[in-house]
């Protein structure tokens, strides 16, 4: 029995499972940027939220919504606790969806 061309096989085996890993570290990859821009865009929309907080609650969400349309993103949720915004944002993966909730408000001084 020969083993005349058994590298090739050999190296077609190891392309592809290279492959296979370059797909799973590039989907990885995307999940890992998605929850970073969700994070990224909850935090600045809760930001200018809370900015516009003594507006009414209709303003503050509208400014949120302001910051991640900017950011391609989408606002699931915003709403005022007393003068915090809460705000939550969804981001799109190849893996599916990164949510992120995101708190801003006035600063509390401290004491004497």
């Amino acid at each position: 029995m020969s083993d005349r061309g058994s590298a090739t096989v050999w190296s077609v085996l190891a392309m592809a499972t290279l492959m296979a890993v370059l797909g799973v570290v590039l989907h990885l990859g995307s999940a890992v940027n998605a929850r970073h821009r969700s994070e990224a865009a909850a935090d600045l929309a809760a930001v200018a939220a809370a900015g516009d907080a003594i507006e009414g609650l209709d303003a503050a969400c509208a400014k949120a919504a302001v910051v991640t349309e900017a950011m391609d993103l989408t606002l699931a949720g915003c709403r005022l606790d007393g003068w915090d915004a809460v705000v939550e944002v969804d981001a799109a993966s190849a893996l599916g969806s990164a949510h992120a909730r995101a708190r801003a408000g006035p600063v509390e001084p401290e004491g004497p």
